[in-house]
């Protein structure tokens, strides 16, 4: 854009709600009631200062109850479950084969189930080499698609994970991209923590150069692979008889249980771990642990199960009960997790436009650039480009925004609107905002113009990236990987669309029209 234009935006007003984790339902249970009815069932209640009935000592670890509504409302006493019975074994031998058959006939075909069968060859080294290669090939994709199935949906993993899987098909392949591009890859699946944790650990493992690690305690020790991830890489490529834990999971094991502890609790955590080790297939641990995973991703969902095509609907204490006692739901097992207050939080991004010669750049000298500026490596939104922002303590008006806003590009730049640069356009853009899982942000936006003799005048104290804009066609591009894109039209010097959903950039790319 050269210095005589005279962009408008015409009462642009962006709202964009990003969801990066489903938030909890505020359902809790607090009074646990037991009734006798088996050998192993108790009655097991004691009163607090309130005069509230809750579980003694001996059974505070018991399974839970009813919400707190339909409490109100009934005094029959549940029947629920000990936290602390394992399954016997013919309940274990029943649930595995119940699931493994199951399984092998209604798994959903998805690209990282799919696995590249090793040649038959004569020479039984050539077959173990390849056989090793296989394992690892399966062991990236399962670690992949783990990663990325983390906060996000199935369906929408799919396309991330198969063009991931075309630009690096191997660990090898992975270990030499850069944060930016695996970044820009990542667009628009949130907590890029994840990504960089990828790449992190690609790097680590091929440095190590003894290959992919084939067991939970060395899979942990590789940046941001935790107990789950581990037991999934270790059972399903190198058939570790070992568990996995994740929110399918408990789901599955609280309704076959009748568990309603909370489970998040650390406590709670560790006993469905030691139920799910108990039910691992050690022929299958891979399959089995696929299967429980798919059994509360497809039948046992947080609402609306579907029980009575489940295959273990013979084993669920939870059916069982809610067929006892009208007033008790499967949906009521596990207990709710108590949702978080959300906090309110305020901040003023200036989109800098600086034109002048291009000191810094090569090619046209009536180009223009936007001044990005890259977010630190640790905390919210980690390693991303953004454009200047600073965080308000509260909601401010234009005044008290641009006096913040000036301040900052003047400490940061040494570029002061009132100074050091001619300044040709200051106009508010308007605001949107922002959902994070824990933060409503607010976001007010401007757009500034300036123009500099030369680049060279700005003080450069951290990450920044100078974009030049390709004129092509009376039309510019610039698209970011986590952000929308800005169409400006230099045929008539109108700003057609400023779409500024998201103003938080990984990677910025130059698009040839």
């Amino acid at each position: 854009m050269s210095g005589n234009t005279n962009p408008k935006v015409s009462g642009w007003r962006g709202v964009g709600r990003f969801e990066f984790s489903k938030a909890p339902s505020s359902r809790s249970s607090r009074l646990i009631q037991k009734v006798s009815t088996k050998p192993h069932l108790t009655t097991a209640t004691t009163m607090d200062e309130e005069g509230i009935e809750k579980p003694s000592k001996r059974k505070r670890n018991a399974a839970i109850a009813k919400p707190k509504e339909q409490r109100q409302h009934s005094s029959k006493k549940q029947v629920v479950a000990d936290i602390e019975d394992l399954f016997s074994d013919k309940e274990t031998q029943k649930i595995r084969a119940s699931l493994l058959d199951w399984y092998d006939h209604n798994q959903r075909d998805l690209p990282w189930r799919r696995i590249t069968q090793t040649k038959e060859t004569p020479f039984k080294e050539e077959e173990e080499e390849e056989e090793e290669e296989e394992e690892e090939r399966r062991a990236y994709g399962v670690w992949v698609s783990e990663v990325m199935l983390q906060q996000t949906r199935v369906q929408t993993v799919i396309d991330y994970y198969n063009r991931w899987m075309l630009k690096w098909p191997t660990l090898h392949h992975l270990a030499q991209a850069s944060l930016e591009e695996v970044n820009e890859m990542w667009a628009g699946l949130g907590y890029y923590r994840r990504a960089r944790f990828l790449l992190e650990g690609a790097k680590m493992i091929v440095a190590g150069g003894d290959g992919f690690p084939k067991i939970v305690s060395s899979l942990r020790k590789v940046p941001g692979i935790g107990d789950y991830t581990a037991g999934a890489i270790a059972s399903i490529a190198f058939k570790e008889v070992v568990p996995v834990v994740d929110g399918n999971v408990i789901r599955v094991l609280a309704r076959l249980k009748a568990i309603s502890a909370n489970p998040k609790d650390k406590v709670t955590v560790k006993k469905f771990w030691k139920l799910a080790a108990q039910l691992v297939d050690p022929h299958r641990p891979g399959d089995f642990n696929q299967s429980l995973m798919e059994l509360g991703a497809t039948l046992c969902t947080p609402v609306n199960p579907s029980c009575s095509s489940c295959p273990v609907s013979g084993q669920c204490r939870a059916l069982t009960i809610s067929k006892l006692d009208k007033l008790v739901l499967i949906t009521d097992y596990p207990a709710k997790s108590i949702k978080l207050k959300q906090r309110h939080e305020f901040s003023a991004v200036c989109a800098v436009e600086i034109t002048g010669r291009q000191d810094l750049i090569e090619g046209d000298q009536s180009s223009s650039v936007f001044l990005l500026v890259k977010r630190p490596d640790e905390g919210l939104l980690a390693g991303l480009w953004e454009f200047p922002s600073v965080m308000l303590g509260k909601e401010a008006d234009l005044t008290r925004r641009r006096k913040e806003m000036n301040h900052f590009l003047k400490k940061s730049f040494r570029l002061d609107p009132q100074k050091t640069c001619s300044v040709l356009l200051r106009e508010d853009i308007g605001e949107f905002i922002h959902i994070f899982t824990h933060i409503r942000l607010k976001v007010y936006v401007e757009l500034l113009i300036v123009h500099l003799k030369g680049l060279r005048t700005l003080l450069l104290p951290f990450p920044l990236f100078l974009c030049k804009c390709c004129l092509h066609y009376n039309y510019y591009f610039i698209k970011s990987s986590n952000c929308k894109i800005f169409l400006v039209s230099l045929l008539d010097n109108e700003w057609l669309r400023l779409m500024m959903e998201s103003i938080y950039f990984n990677h910025m790319v130059i698009l040839d029209t």
